[in-house]
C-alpha cells in the first residue's frame, strides 16, 4: 500500500508542477495582449452558505479567525490554535495523547459531540480522514495535516450544516482557507523551549508566490513548512508537584488511590499490582506475595503497599510526543478569460511522531474477534510454572509481573497524507459556477514495541525447552538470554490508508430583486466515495498481545447528493434563508436535510438572528465492519455499591481501569440532530460589537458502544476469580463485552458571547480586545437506563480522554500596535468541575481517609496567561517571540482522567510549564 500510494503522490506532484508550468508558459506567452479587467470573479463567501454576500454577518453564527490572530497567538500549529477556542470541547483529541488510537494525530470537538461529529474542509471541500479511527471508532480529519504559514483564514460555523456540506456536520463546521493569490516570498524561522530546558521546537516555512492574475492572468502559490518536537519526559517536571510523579500519597490519597502508582498487593492479599520485583500468588493460600530486591528498582516509600514494591510510572511516560512534520501546499490558478479560470491544489504531508508509556504488565483481560482473553485468573492465567527458578512454590503460580527487563512501550506512527484537486470556475451568462474533481488519501504505519506476546510469555515462563529457556524476571533478569526479548517483545506494525474521490459543481446567480435586494439561489450536486482499512496490529487478531486493544475495518461508502439554497432580503430589514440536501447512500439509506435561517436588522447597528437545521452522520466502515477492544474506567458496583469499598475490596474498585470489547453491527442506522440557534448582534460603531447566540442540538440514534456501566448491569463481564467473602462472582471487574448500537440521545445546549473592541490611540497606536465565552447550560445523555447530566461534571470518561465537561470556558485576548511593534497578551480559562462521572453521582476518587478527592470532589478552574510580541526592523524583516503560561501555571491534580497523567489533557501547557519561542521572518522583494 505504501509503495502504491508512494507512486501515486509522485505522479500527482509531477502533474501539478507541469500544469503549473503550463500556466505560467502560457501566461507570458499572452502578457503583451491582455488587457486589465475591471471585472473580478473573487466572490465573498461565508462558511455554512454557497451564496456569495457582501454582508459577512449571517443568521448563522460564524468564528472568522484570521491569519494575523494565528500568528499573534504563539502558537505553532492550526490545532494548538483551535483546541483553544472556547467551542472546542470533550472528545477533542490532543497530540499529548500519545497511547489512544489515534495517536500521532489531532483533531477538534465543537460542542463536545466528538471529532466525528465536526465536519473539517480545507478551502470549503473535504479532506481523507485520518488512517486511525478515535476509540476504534471514530473517523476524523486529522490538523497535523494543515500548513500553518499557509492559512489566510480560518472560519468556524458554530450551527449545523449538512443542508450544505452533507455528512459529519452535526455540531458545526471548521473551514480552513489557505492563501489563494500571493505574490513574493517569506521565509520565516523559529525555535522554542520550554522554562525547564526542555522540548525543544524547530519550525521553518518558505512562502512564495508569482503572477498576477489580473496582469499576468496566472498566479502560482508555493508553501513548504517543516516542524521538530522533542518529547519531554514526566520525570523531567519533578519540580511541579504532581506533574512529576504517579506517587499522590504527599496530597493526601492512598498508594491504591494514585491511579500512575503500580505494584500494591491489597485486599488482604488478594489482589496484586504488576511491580517490577514481581508478586507470586501462593496456591494454597490464594494470596500474593512480592519477591525480593524491590530496593534495586523503586526508591519510593513502601508505606501502604501491602508488601508489594511500589513503583512510579512517571519513570517511563511522556508527557508530550515527539514529533517531527513536513507540510507542502501548491495551487496553481490560470485565467483562462475574464469569466473563466482554471484551478490545482496539491498538498502533501508526511508525519512521524513516537510516544512512551510504561512496560506491559503479564496478566490483565483483554479482546479479539474470538473473543475474551484473560490473563489474570482461571485457565488463561500467566504462571510461573513448576520448575521455573523464581517461583518459591514449585507449582504453577499465578504472576503480577511489570516487564522492567522488557523496557517501555513504544508507538510509533508514520503517516502521509496528500491531496490533488483540480477544478474550474467562472460566470457563464447570468450564472457563476465553480466545479472540481478531488483525489485524497491517506497511508500510515503504526509500529510499536516492548509490548509482550502472550503465548511466547506463557511459553517462557513454564517450559524449560522454550526457544531461550526460563524468562528471569525481576532481580533475576540479568541472568536472561538476550535473544529471549525478540521472542517474547517482537516489533509490532499495523498498517492503514483512506481515500477520498470527490467531483462536485454549484452554481449561482440572482433570480430578481426583493425589496431588500436580489434573491439568491445555489443548487450543487456531489459524488463522494470513501474507502478505509486498517489491518489489525500483529498478533491482535488471535489476542496474543497483552493488553493491547484489537481494532480492524475495512470498507467502503458511496453517496450522491444535490442540494439547493436561497437567500431571501425579503425586506431591507429582513433576510430569510433556506436550504435543503438529499444525500442518497449506495447502502441505500437517504437523508434529508433541512436548514432556515432569518436575520432582522431593525437598525444598521442592531441584528436579531436564528436558524433551524437537520443534520447527520452516516455509520463508518469501522462501526458496520470494525472490531476493536479497547481500555476505559468504570466503577464495580458489586466490589464498590455506591462509592464505598466492600471488605475485601478497595478504592481502585471504584475507578476500574477495564477492557471494553466491542463488535460490529451491520444494521447501524445514520445518527440524527436537530439544531437551533438564536442570537444578537451589536455594532453600535465602527470598532465595537457584541454578539450573543443562543444553542442547541439534540443528537438521537447515536452510534456508541455499549457503555461500560450498561454492560457490567447486564452481567456482560469478565471478573477475575478473587471473590468477595459470601458473594459469588464478585472478583475485580476485568473486561465489559458489547456491539456498536443506536442507543442514546444527546442534548446539549449554551451560549456564546463574542465581543470586539477597538481603540484607536492615535500616536501611541492601535488598542485591540476580544472577549470569546462559551457557557455550557446542559449536556443531557438518555439511553436504556435513564438521562444523565455531564455538564460541569467529569464525565463522560466513555469519550477520548476523560477530560470532562466544564461548563465555562473563555479567552481573552488584547492587542497593542504601535509603529513597528505589536505586543499581544491572551487569557485562557476553563470553570472547575465536579470529580464524578455524572451530575448526582458519588465521587470517583477519594482521599486515604475516606473524603472525597480532591477538595470538594471538584477539579478546581484553570487559568494561564499568554504574551507574545513583534517588531519590525525593516519593511521587510521582523522578529518575534512568544510565552506560553507566562506566570508558570502548574496544572491542577486530575486523580481521574486517563488522558494524562495526575493532570487534565486540557491544561496540559500547566504539566509543560513556561514556554519559550522567537523567531525571525523575511520577506524577499
Amino acid at each position: 500500500m505504501r509503495m502504491r500510494t508512494t507512486r501515486l503522490r509522485d505522479a500527482i506532484v509531477w502533474t501539478l508542477f507541469a500544469g503549473s508550468a503550463g500556466f505560467a508558459f502560457a501566461a507570458n506567452a499572452q502578457s503583451q495582449d491582455a488587457t486589465q479587467s475591471t471585472k473580478t470573479l473573487e466572490k465573498v463567501v461565508v462558511t455554512g452558505s454557497s451564496i456569495p454576500r457582501t454582508d459577512l454577518e449571517t443568521a448563522s453564527p460564524v468564528q472568522v479567525i484570521t491569519a494575523k490572530d494565528l500568528q499573534a497567538s504563539g502558537l505553532p500549529t492550526v490545532a494548538d490554535f483551535l483546541q483553544r477556542l472556547t467551542v472546542d470541547g470533550a472528545g477533542s483529541i490532543p497530540s499529548t495523547f500519545g497511547n489512544g488510537f489515534a495517536s500521532g494525530a489531532t483533531g477538534v470537538s465543537l460542542r463536545g459531540l466528538g471529532a466525528g461529529s465536526t465536519l473539517v474542509l480545507l478551502n470549503g471541500r473535504r479532506m481523507a480522514s485520518f488512517g486511525l479511527a478515535d476509540d476504534g471508532q471514530k473517523v476524523f480529519t486529522d490538523l497535523s495535516t494543515i500548513p500553518m504559514e499557509a492559512v489566510e483564514r480560518i472560519e468556524v460555523l458554530k450551527d449545523g450544516a449538512s443542508a450544505i456540506y452533507g455528512s459529519d456536520a452535526i455540531a458545526g463546521v471548521v473551514n480552513i482557507i489557505l492563501r489563494s493569490d500571493f505574490h513574493g516570498a517569506v521565509a520565516k524561522v523559529s525555535t522554542g523551549v520550554s522554562g525547564n530546558g526542555d522540548g525543544n521546537r524547530y519550525k521553518a516555512s518558505l512562502t512564495a508566490g508569482t503572477g498576477d492574475l489580473n496582469k499576468d492572468r496566472y498566479n502560482i502559490l508555493f508553501n513548504l513548512e517543516g516542524i521538530k518536537d522533542d518529547a519531554i519526559l514526566a520525570t523531567d517536571r519533578s519540580d511541579r508537584k504532581w506533574i512529576g510523579t504517579g506517587d499522590l500519597r504527599p496530597w493526601g490519597y492512598s498508594a491504591t488511590g494514585s491511579q500512575f502508582l503500580g505494584g500494591a498487593i491489597t485486599s488482604g492479599g488478594a489482589v496484586a499490582g504488576s511491580s517490577p520485583t514481581g508478586a507470586v500468588r501462593d496456591p494454597a493460600t490464594g494470596l500474593y506475595t512480592s519477591l525480593p530486591g524491590c530496593g534495586q528498582f523503586s526508591n519510593i516509600s513502601q508505606a501502604g503497599g501491602g508488601g508489594g514494591c511500589l513503583w512510579d510510572t512517571a519513570k517511563f511516560r511522556w508527557i508530550t510526543p515527539s514529533d517531527r512534520s513536513i507540510n507542502l501546499f501548491v495551487r496553481g490558478t490560470y485565467k483562462v478569460s475574464d469569466d473563466t479560470q482554471v484551478y490545482s491544489e496539491f498538498g502533501y504531508s508526511n508525519k512521524v511522531s513516537k510516544f512512551q508509556t510504561t512496560p506491559s504488565g503479564v496478566s490483565g483481560a483483554w479482546g479479539y474477534p474470538g473473543g475474551p482473553v484473560n490473563a489474570s485468573s482461571g485457565a488463561g492465567a500467566v504462571v510461573l510454572g513448576p520448575g521455573d527458578p523464581d517461583n518459591p512454590y514449585g507449582t504453577n503460580a499465578r504472576l503480577r509481573y511489570s516487564a522492567w527487563d522488557v523496557g517501555p512501550r513504544v508507538t510509533r506512527t508514520d503517516n502521509d497524507f496528500y491531496r490533488f484537486l483540480v477544478g474550474v470556475k467562472g460566470t457563464f451568462g447570468s450564472w457563476d459556477y465553480d466545479a472540481a474533481y478531488m483525489h485524497s488519501g491517506t497511508d500510515l504505519t503504526s509500529s510499536r514495541w516492548g509490548y509482550l506476546r502472550y503465548s511466547a510469555v506463557r511459553d517462557a515462563l513454564t517450559n524449560p525447552n522454550s526457544p531461550f529457556g526460563y524468562w528471569r524476571i525481576g532481580e533475576n533478569s540479568g541472568l536472561n538470554n538476550p535473544g529471549i526479548y525478540n521472542y517474547i517483545s517482537p516489533t509490532l506494525h499495523a498498517d492503514a490508508s483512506s481515500v477520498l474521490d470527490s467531483i462536485d459543481a454549484k452554481v449561482t446567480r440572482t433570480l430578481f430583486d426583493l425589496p431588500g435586494g436580489p434573491l439568491g439561489l445555489a443548487l450543487g450536486a456531489e459524488y463522494r466515495r470513501t474507502a478505509v482499512s486498517l489491518t489489525p496490529t500483529t498478533y491482535t487478531d488471535t489476542g496474543d498481545i497483552i493488553g493491547l486493544g484489537y481494532s480492524a475495518y475495512k470498507g467502503s461508502q458511496s453517496v450522491a447528493a444535490g442540494y439547493f439554497e436561497l437567500d431571501a432580503p425579503v425586506l431591507s430589514t429582513l433576510e430569510v434563508s433556506a436550504a435543503g440536501r438529499v444525500d442518497s447512500y449506495k447502502s441505500g439509506s437517504t437523508a434529508v436535510t433541512p436548514k432556515f435561517g432569518l436575520k432582522w436588522s431593525p437598525t444598521p447597528w442592531l441584528s436579531l438572528r436564528g436558524t433551524f437545521a437537520g443534520g447527520f452522520r452516516a455509520p463508518n466502515p469501522a462501526e458496520t465492519g470494525g472490531r476493536l477492544a479497547a481500555f476505559t474506567n468504570a466503577p464495580d458496583p458489586v466490589r464498590c455499591p455506591n462509592g464505598a469499598p466492600l471488605p475485601g475490596a478497595s478504592q481502585a474498585d471504584c475507578n476500574a481501569a477495564i477492557a471494553i470489547i466491542t463488535g460490529p453491527n451491520a444494521h447501524l442506522k445514520p445518527e440524527r440532530s436537530r439544531s437551533y440557534t438564536g442570537g444578537i448582534v451589536l455594532a453600535p460603531t465602527a470598532d465595537t460589537s457584541l454578539t450573543v447566540d443562543y444553542w442547541r442540538i439534540r443528537r438521537t440514534d447515536e452510534i456508541n458502544q455499549s457503555t461500560a456501566a450498561s454492560a457490567i448491569a447486564a452481567g456482560n463481564v469478565i471478573r477475575s476469580d478473587n471473590n468477595l467473602p459470601g458473594i459469588p462472582n464478585s472478583g475485580t471487574l476485568l473486561a465489559a463485552e458489547g456491539s456498536y448500537i443506536n442507543s442514546a440521545a444527546t442534548s446539549v445546549r449554551g451560549v456564546d458571547l463574542d465581543f470586539t473592541q477597538r481603540f484607536d490611540l492615535g500616536t501611541y497606536g492601535r488598542l485591540n480586545f476580544d472577549l470569546n465565552a462559551t457557557r455550557l447550560i446542559s449536556y443531557a445523555r438518555e439511553d436504556a437506563s435513564g438521562t444523565v447530566q455531564y455538564a460541569g461534571t467529569h464525565g463522560n470518561c466513555d469519550t477520548t480522554n476523560c477530560i470532562g465537561t466544564p461548563r465555562h470556558r473563555a479567552q481573552i485576548t488584547a492587542g497593542w500596535d504601535i509603529n513597528n511593534f505589536s505586543l499581544g497578551a491572551t487569557v485562557n480559562y476553563r470553570s472547575a468541575f465536579k470529580n464524578v462521572p455524572y451530575a448526582g453521582a458519588p465521587c470517583n476518587t477519594s482521599f486515604a481517609d475516606g473524603t472525597d478527592a480532591p477538595e470538594h470532589c471538584r477539579i478546581p478552574s484553570f487559568t494561564t496567561v499568554d504574551l507574545s510580541a513583534r517588531y519590525h526592523f525593516a519593511n521587510n524583516f521582523e522578529v518575534f517571540g512568544s510565552i506560553q503560561n507566562v506566570t508558570d501555571e502548574i496544572a491542577p491534580l486530575d486523580p481521574t482522567t486517563y488522558g494524562a497523567m495526575n493532570y487534565n489533557p486540557l491544561d496540559s501547557t500547566g504539566a509543560i510549564g513556561r514556554y519559550f519561542t522567537v523567531g525571525a521572518k523575511y520577506t524577499f522583494e
